[in-house]
């Protein structure tokens, strides 16, 4: 009898026949069969997010400013804010999941411009934030209705965009006060994006003394408020620190710096000169006639310093003084003179600029007149025409107006008498030293600045950007000169550092930060444990984002000399900056050495 593993069947050795293909044959034989790639789960990083949340680094932002360089100042300060936190600023308005609109209102072309933005903005649903004078000045605006709002002065302001995103509308118009006493605007120590890395733009004061009838910017920026001293120093040693050659000092009237603090403009300047690195240049800004009077000696000896611009910018508005009368300028055009003509005989060559309204309210012919002789006579070389528009709820728009007819003629005219003479004819031949910071608007030339700060066109060599070189003046323009880079001169660097990248957030606070968890007690299952490697003396709100979201929310303040805390989760209801379904955000305000 068989047993049991006994099997008809042969060995499988055995079952393979001579005839049969081989294991190599049948290896190369499998031409038609099609490998199938195991299948993955996909982990989505923060930059491919979902577009409705709300944690910075999943949204894109566009900013456009209008207006004068202290508003440029503002939105350098907004630009860094949101980029410290973890938001894209990008270029390209199309690609923006929000767009920022910093508005000027000084005149109504610029606002015109705002408003259509806004339109457009609508048109391509995108979410909008709008801030500057506008909106401070006017907030009940119909075309702002439904919109958030940003004041000037409010630039740290995270809370804004996080709910903006949400579809919620946030207002922030307040001003800081103490003890009842306006301040300054925003800190000048908070995180930014220089619109060009060379170049560092300071407000030493917000606000102005004075009521011009005309003037819608003084609804907006309020009464002066000056920063103290000290802290506009540190920030422009800081901006040295930083690569910056250029320093800019704005303000609506930088002449009227102090007064509020008991100081004044020339004892800040002269603090300033002793922390300018040599090559480097300070420019300052624009000061109205009534407040640069008193110290006009100790301001020609500053703008004497060769570490300072010789230029001023002197707005006269107009050569009548019935007209500067209904202006409520407080000077007249006898003051007006003076200052320029002190000023040009102590500081030979100093560059004087210039600021002149057309029609406004009761001008006459013979005040008109009375414009063009000063031009015939002085020569502005830079001079700003403004044709006169009433801004709503100036007093100047209550009052008897010129034909639009007549404005756009007397604007004309004094355009075409500006347009008659070449301010740099006769400098042709001569050989300057230059700071190069810029590109020209046609990309062809880089611009550099003489002592005076004339505009120079220089050859688009990269070895110059941000060097002091010395150049040969060839041609002259209306508005500039070209210089032809002297062979044999050295290339002077005036930074005492590396210039920022472009888009680079200025002023952040460095942190590399190790986290881990450990286990806690049947109160507190998880703790917290971050060490910080501090390298910067500055205070910063940092914004750190755990997942998943089942971490607990918590609260933990680092001060100097502590590199490692430990502190226990807190209940879910506080120190929890803004949740959503996917992530949790923390904030930890952290004080540097």
């Amino acid at each position: 009898m068989p047993s049991a593993c006994d099997s008809l069947v042969d060995d499988i050795e055995d079952m393979v026949s001579a005839n049969d293909p081989t294991p190599h044959e049948r290896h190369f034989s499998r031409t038609s069969v099609v490998p199938r790639a195991r299948k993955r789960s996909v982990r989505h990083t923060a930059e491919e997010l979902q577009a409705d949340s709300v944690i910075p680094g999943t949204q894109k932002i566009w900013m456009r400013t209008w207006g004068c360089s202290h508003n440029s100042s503002d939105g350098e300060y907004m630009a860094g804010q949101l980029a410290a936190s973890g938001y894209k600023m990008i270029d390209d308005p199309a690609e923006a999941d929000l767009w920022l609109l910093n508005s000027c209102t000084v005149k109504n072309p610029a606002e015109d411009h705002f408003r259509n933005s806004i339109k457009k903005a609508h048109l391509q649903d995108k979410k909008v934030v709008v801030a500057g004078c506008v909106p401070q000045a006017q907030p009940r605006m119909d075309y702002l209705k439904g919109l958030s709002i940003i004041g000037v002065g409010n630039t740290c302001v995270m809370s804004v965009y996080v709910f903006s995103f949400e579809g919620h509308s946030v207002r922030l118009l307040g001003q800081k006060k103490d003890n009842g006493k306006r301040l300054g605007g925003a800190r000048l120590d908070l995180p930014k994006i220089r619109k060009n890395p060379l170049i560092e733009i300071i407000s030493i004061n917000t606000g102005c003394l004075n009521a011009c009838t005309y003037c819608k910017t003084k609804h907006a920026r309020g009464d002066l408020a000056s920063y103290p001293i000290e802290e506009l120093v540190e920030r422009a040693r800081q901006s040295f620190q930083e690569g910056v050659c250029e320093i800019w000092l704005t303000s609506e009237d930088t002449g009227a710096y102090g007064r509020d603090i008991g100081t004044d403009l020339p004892s800040l300047l002269w603090k300033l000169v002793e922390e300018i690195p040599e090559g480097a240049m300070l420019r300052l800004g624009m000061t109205n006639p009534p407040y640069i009077l008193e110290h006009l000696e100790e301001m020609a000896k500053i703008l004497s310093h060769p570490r300072v611009y010789a230029f001023l910018h002197v707005p006269v508005q107009t050569a009548s003084d019935s007209v500067l009368m209904d202006m409520k300028r407080e000077y007249c055009v006898a003051d007006f003179k003076h200052v320029v003509d002190f000023l040009k005989e102590q500081v030979p060559g100093i560059t004087i600029a210039t600021d002149i309204i057309c029609g406004f309210p009761g001008e006459t012919d013979a005040d008109f007149e009375e414009t063009m002789e000063l031009v015939r006579s002085y020569r502005f070389p830079s001079l700003f025409i403004n044709q006169f528009y009433p801004r709503p709820g100036t007093p100047a728009a209550k009052m008897d107006q010129v034909p639009a007819q007549v404005k756009k003629q007397r604007t004309k005219e004094l355009s075409a008498l500006f347009h008659s003479y070449n301010p740099y004819d006769h400098k042709v031949g001569e050989r300057q030293h230059v700071l190069v910071t810029e590109e020209s608007f046609d990309a062809k030339f880089y611009v550099a600045h003489n002592k005076f700060y004339e505009q120079v066109l220089v050859p688009k060599n990269s070895e110059f950007r941000g060097k002091m070189i010395e150049v040969d003046i060839y041609e002259a323009g209306k508005h500039y000169m070209k210089g032809r880079p002297v062979a044999a001169s050295p290339v002077f660097t005036p930074s005492i550092a590396q210039p920022l990248l472009k888009g680079q957030v200025s002023g952040l606070t460095q942190v590399s930060a190790n986290l881990m968890f450990l286990n806690g007690s049947s109160i507190f299952p998880r703790i917290l444990v971050l060490k910080l490697q501090l390298e910067s003396r500055l205070e910063n709100q940092l914004t750190f984002y755990f997942m998943p979201p089942s971490i607990w929310p918590m609260a933990l303040t680092c001060k100097p000399g502590i590199q490692q805390a430990e502190k226990p989760p807190l209940p879910k209801s506080s120190c929890c900056s803004y949740v959503d379904r996917r992530h949790l955000a923390f904030s930890l305000t952290v004080t540097a050495k």
